[in-house]
C-alpha cells in the first residue's frame, strides 16, 4: 500500500486512490458526534446556499456548519461537536457545509473512495481502509479554509500515516503539539464564543470513536455514512 501525503485545497483536487480528507477543527469531529447521536447520513456540500436549498427540497432535515467559525443564518447548528453532543438528530439526514472539510471532499473528484478524517476517527479509519487493501491511500490535511496549513490537521495526517505503517504514536505528544498551534488558541477565547473550549477538547479525544466516516457520491450528491469496523 502506497501512502501519499498532501495539504490544502490544491492537493485535495489532485488526490487519487482512497482519499482521507482531514478536518480536525471541526468538520469531521462534528460529523462523528452527529453519527454517534444516531444521525442517518450527512450530505456534504461546499456552500451555505447549497445546503439551505437542499433542505428546502427535502433532501435533509437539518443544516449544520460554519462560515468564519460561526453558524450561518438559517442553519440549525454550528460546526460544533459540543453543540451536536446535545442535539436530537436520531434517524435524521443532516446537511453540512464548512470552509475546509466539506470543501475538500467536494474538490476530491479524482478519488476512488473518500473518508472524512479527524483524530477521534483515526484508528477506525485506518482499520476500515486496511480491510479494503487499496494500492494507494492519499491523506490530505485541509488546514484553515483549505489555504493555510494548521498544526491539528498536519499532526492528524502524520498520526494516520504512522498507524498505516504499524507504529504506535503517543497520544499525549500529539495533543501537546496540537495545543501549541495557532488554531487551538481560538478555543475558549471569551472574545470568540463561537469557538468553544469544549470543541477543542472533544476534537483531541484521539481514537475515541469506533467507526469511520465513508463518503460516496449518490445521484450527484456527496453522502457520508457511519462505517462500522467491528
Amino acid at each position: 500500500m502506497e501512502i501519499r501525503m498532501g495539504s490544502l485545497l490544491r492537493d485535495a483536487r489532485e488526490a487519487q486512490g482512497t482519499v482521507i480528507i482531514i478536518d480536525v477543527f471541526r468538520a469531521f469531529t462534528t460529523a462523528a458526534v452527529a453519527f454517534s447521536r444516531g444521525a442517518s447520513r450527512i450530505v456534504l456540500v461546499a456552500e451555505v446556499d447549497e445546503a439551505l436549498a437542499l433542505r428546502d427540497r427535502g433532501v435533509g432535515e437539518v443544516c449544520m456548519g460554519e462560515v468564519d467559525g460561526k453558524r450561518p443564518p438559517g442553519f440549525d447548528y454550528g460546526n460544533s461537536p459540543h453543540e451536536l453532543s446535545g442535539a436530537d438528530v436520531r434517524g435524521k439526514t443532516l446537511i453540512q457545509s464548512t470552509r475546509a472539510g466539506t470543501v475538500g471532499v467536494s474538490a476530491a473528484t479524482n478519488a476512488d473512495i473518500i473518508y472524512g478524517g479527524s483524530l477521534v476517527l483515526a484508528r477506525a479509519t485506518v482499520e476500515a481502509i486496511r480491510r479494503d487493501a487499496p494500492d494507494l491511500v492519499t491523506i490530505v490535511a485541509m488546514g484553515a479554509e483549505g489555504r493555510e496549513r494548521t498544526d491539528e490537521d498536519e499532526q492528524c495526517a502524520l498520526y494516520l500515516r504512522n498507524l498505516f505503517l504499524g507504529r504506535t504514536p503517543d497520544h499525549s505528544a500529539v495533543r501537546s503539539l496540537v495545543l501549541a498551534g495557532q488554531e487551538a488558541q481560538k478555543y475558549g477565547d471569551p472574545e470568540r464564543p463561537h469557538f468553544a473550549a469544549e470543541d477543542r477538547d472533544m476534537a483531541l479525544r484521539i481514537d475515541s470513536v469506533p467507526f469511520a466516516i465513508k463518503i460516496t457520491r449518490e445521484a450527484g450528491i456527496l453522502v457520508a455514512r457511519k462505517h462500522s469496523v467491528n
